[in-house]
Formats: structure tokens, sequence, C-alpha cells
């Protein structure tokens, strides 16, 4: 039986009993879509579904290394920023059980449009902007109730040093240390993607139309939430964007390009100050260095490392933190380094 199969013996099973419609089918088999270093994703559509239920919807699978929980704080910041009117896809279901598909999952709604890097390289920077000033222009309280210390800063700090530890990264305990020590003052605070680029990003005709991918929102000051996107568009190799074949040497001058453009565009509206923004580049970076430190600990005896894990993006990241922070960022070795 194909994996597609799978996902819709299992899916269609599940939701007859979760949602009482015995007699419940899909209209449209699951079918990939694009992106998800971290997650499985279809799109499929139902037929005698709920009135909820009604039109394409996207089924997301964790990945097996991730905290199961993690649909739950999908699940919560999602439906909290949609009652806020912004443009995250409303969570119909999350389950943490994985019978039905192998991991817990989450069902939303399939939000219309293109992904923004699919759009091309004129007026990227505004849409970027756009959807960010709009996240941190909502009120950061909801969120803040619904997500505990979690969704602080000091709770992102504390959970990459509890993983730090689990996995003997010994080589980025001394970033954390400054990251502790160089702390900025505090500012006010808004929500923050913690992972807008271009691929996270529909549009549909000129206008921002959702914001997807949602595990690492937290509530913290602007500025971290910038230092993230920067460091997205300056570091993530170009190959990895969607961006077709021919067009990557466009995509990897323009990179510097847009990020400066971003960075530029924001502070025209919301003042940030150089060293406020460096400050949270290192504290952005930390997170994927962390997770790349995770999965090459685990990369002999785990799953096959994904085009992300097999890129320079770490490396670069790495170099960037070292330069800034003047604290020497080191990881394990990638499979196949000495």
């Amino acid at each position: 039986m194909s994996r597609a199969d799978e996902i819709a013996c299992g899916l269609v099973a599940h939701l007859r009993t979760t949602l009482g419609r015995p007699g419940l089918e899909l209209a449209v088999p699951p079918v990939p879509l694009t992106g998800g270093f971290d997650t499985e994703i279809v799109t499929f559509q139902l037929r005698a579904g709920p009135a909820a239920w009604a039109g394409p919807l996207v089924l997301r699978i964790l990945r097996a290394h991730h905290d199961p929980a993690m649909v739950l704080r999908e699940q919560a910041t999602q439906n909290t920023l949609a009652d806020l009117g912004y443009p995250a896809p409303r969570v119909l279901l999350a389950t943490l059980d994985p019978a039905p598909l192998g991991a817990p999952f989450l069902v939303m709604a399939r939000i219309p449009g293109v992904q923004l890097i699919s759009a091309g390289l004129i007026g990227m920077h505004r849409a970027l902007l756009d959807a960010q000033r709009r996240l941190h222009a909502l009120d950061a309280a909801p969120l803040a109730r619904a997500l505990g210390d979690a969704a602080t800063f000091e709770g992102y700090l504390a959970a990459l040093e509890r993983r730090i530890e689990r996995a003997a990264l010994t080589g980025l305990a001394a970033s954390m240390r400054w990251l502790r020590e160089h702390r900025p003052p505090p500012a006010p605070l808004a929500i923050c993607h913690g992972d807008l680029h271009p691929q996270n990003i529909l549009v549909e005709g000129g206008r921002v139309s959702g914001v997807l991918d949602w595990p690492n929102a937290i509530v913290a000051e602007p500025a971290f939430d910038v230092a993230s996107t920067r460091n997205i568009l300056r570091f993530v190799p170009a190959g990895l964007a969607s961006v077709p074949r021919g067009l990557r040497w466009l995509a990897r001058v323009g990179q510097p390009v847009l990020a400066a453009r971003y960075v530029a565009g924001y502070r025209k509206r919301q003042p940030i100050a150089a060293n406020r923004l460096a400050y949270y580049e290192v504290a952005a970076a930390m997170r994927a260095l962390v997770r790349a430190g995770e999965t090459r600990s685990r990369a002999a005896g785990g799953p096959p490392l994904g085009p992300l894990d097999r890129s320079a993006y770490a490396a670069r990241l790495a170099a960037h933190a070292t330069r800034v922070s003047g604290v020497a960022v080191t990881l394990p070795p990638a499979p196949g380094e000495p």
C-alpha cells in the first residue's frame, strides 16, 4: 500500500469516528504539498462531512522526532490568530494519537493563494512587511493566555537550554550564556511568527491571503521576529526555495537586496537599534543551530536528512552568530564530515 493510500484509509476511518459521520468519504484524495521540512503535508477534500469541513483542507503530520504536544500548540496559536482576524488557517482537528497516521496530526482549512516566493521578487519585501506589521499590531494578550510561559522569550531560551543539555550540544552552551548575559532591557511585546519568510506567506490578487507554519510563534519583542526573518532571507541557500532552477542565480543575487529592503522598510515605521537587532539575530539563529545539532546527533540511527539539514544554512548561521557575539559556535559534524 502506498503512503497516500495509508493516509487516505487512516484519515477516513479516524474522521468517521471523530465526526460521527459513518458515510464520510474523500471527495479528493490526499495530494502532497511542497514545503514542510519538519512535517508531511497533504491537501484533500471530504464528501458528506460537516459544513465547517467543506472545501479544500490541509493535513499536517508531524515527523516522529517531534514533541507530540506541538499539534496542540499550533491549534491554540492558529485559532487564536484566526479569532483576532489574522489570516492564519483555522485548525479543525488536532490529535495526539499516532495510531491513525503514524504520528500526531492537524487538519486545517486550506487558504487560497500561492506562495509569495512563486509570485516573483518584485514587491516581495512589501508583502513580507504587510504580513509582519499586521501581526505585530495585534493584541498579544490572547496568545499569551493561550500558550502560557512557553510563549515567552524567557520560555524560548529555557527550552533551547534544555535541548542543548539533552542532546549534549556543548558547542552551543557558550552562545546561550552570551544570550543570557547580553539580553537587552525590556521593550513592548508583540506576537512573533518566528519563521516568517516568502514560502510561509500566501498571496492572491496581489494581497496577502494567508500566513502558514506557526510552531515557532512566541510573544516577544518585534525585533526578534525581524531578526529571524532577516536571518532566513540572508542565509537560507537559494536552491531550497521554490524557485525554478534557471532563476536561482537571480534569487542568489536578490537575497541580500531583499533582506536589506525588508529591514529598511520595517525600520521606517518602527525603529530598531542595531545592537538589539544583532542580539536577536543570534537568539533566532540558536533555534536553527540547536535543531541542526539534534538532527546531526541522531542522523546515524534516525530518519534521512532533509534538504535544509543537508544545506549550508547551519554553517552560515554559525559563522554569523560567531561574528556578532564573538563566541565560537561549533556543531557536531554533518554525516560524511570527519
